[in-house]
């Protein structure tokens, strides 16, 4: 067993992604950021429809980094509050300031906070955590009555390839590499599929108003930045796994550089509910 943060990991699992290496790695820190390049204006156009303004007491699940709580702290003004959570709060550098606040937290093992919350959003946290129906009951106690939840997670199994257009030996490569990882991630515990059943999830947890969608990034240098930072934080396990070699993987982060590939990241699912 792994400890982080006073809790005992599984080794059989995987965790959050930002369990994956240290949070204070450079790869870890490109991989915030290319999720906030790809993600975040999908995010903040969800948020805002569902009528965040002035005021309002949010709690975001699994930062992992200040894009998004940032952009809520300044949507909720001096009278709102922001809770940022996370199993490792190193991502954030300075002392937050009101109306943001910053906690330990793991979603899918410690109890609720205790603030009834008018938005609680997770964005590629549920897929991942070891217990996610704890997670989420968790996400939804904190929630107070007519209060919005967003959970937004990853369904690679909706589109599993890194290039769509698999039309040479270069993306062909990157296509086996992205099976590799994704063999690697199924086999300590990640739910591949788990996006496409939040729709039916937030309902049978007793929301109104459910809807859902899908943003498929292609072609962004997002996508090429996310999948570099990715490849060098998961090599070593690649490696020791016998899923790929050195070789297949300096050629492929060297092709992300040197070769147009219209690289893809997984689609993002996108689902919110209010409770009664």
């Amino acid at each position: 067993m792994t400890r982080i943060d006073g809790h005992l990991l599984d080794p059989r699992r995987l965790p959050d992604p930002r369990q994956l290496s240290d949070a204070r790695q450079a790869e870890s820190k490109q991989r915030f950021a290319a999720y906030a390049a790809l993600f975040d204006p999908t995010t903040f156009g969800h948020i805002e429809r569902l009528g965040i303004g002035p005021g309002w007491r949010c709690w975001e699940v699994g930062a992992g980094g200040t894009s998004v709580i940032s952009w809520l702290a300044k949507r909720v003004g001096p009278t709102g509050k922001v809770l940022a959570t996370d199993i490792d709060t190193s991502w954030q550098t300075r002392a937050a300031r009101s109306p943001l606040e910053v906690r330990t937290h793991d979603v899918a093992a410690d109890p609720p906070p205790v603030e009834a919350f008018d938005l609680v959003h997770a964005r590629l946290v549920l897929g991942e955590v070891a217990n996610p129906e704890q997670a989420l009951q968790s996400m939804l106690k904190a929630l107070r009555p007519g209060g919005r939840l967003l959970v937004e997670e990853a369904d690679p199994a909706l589109q599993p390839l890194a290039c769509p257009d698999d039309h040479g030996p270069a993306q062909e490569l990157a296509n086996r590499l992205r099976h590799a990882v994704r063999t690697l991630l199924a086999e300590r515990g990640a739910d591949h599929t788990y996006g496409r059943r939040l729709p039916r999830l937030l309902r049978e947890a007793g929301l109104r108003q459910v809807g859902s969608d899908a943003y498929f990034p292609l072609a962004s240098p997002a996508c090429a930045a996310l999948e570099t930072a990715t490849l060098h934080q998961l090599r070593p396990a690649l490696i020791e796994a016998g899923l790929t070699t050195p070789d297949d993987l300096d050629h492929h982060l060297s092709n992300v550089t040197t070769t147009p590939l219209d690289l893809a990241a997984p689609p993002l699912i996108s689902t919110w509910g209010r409770k009664p």
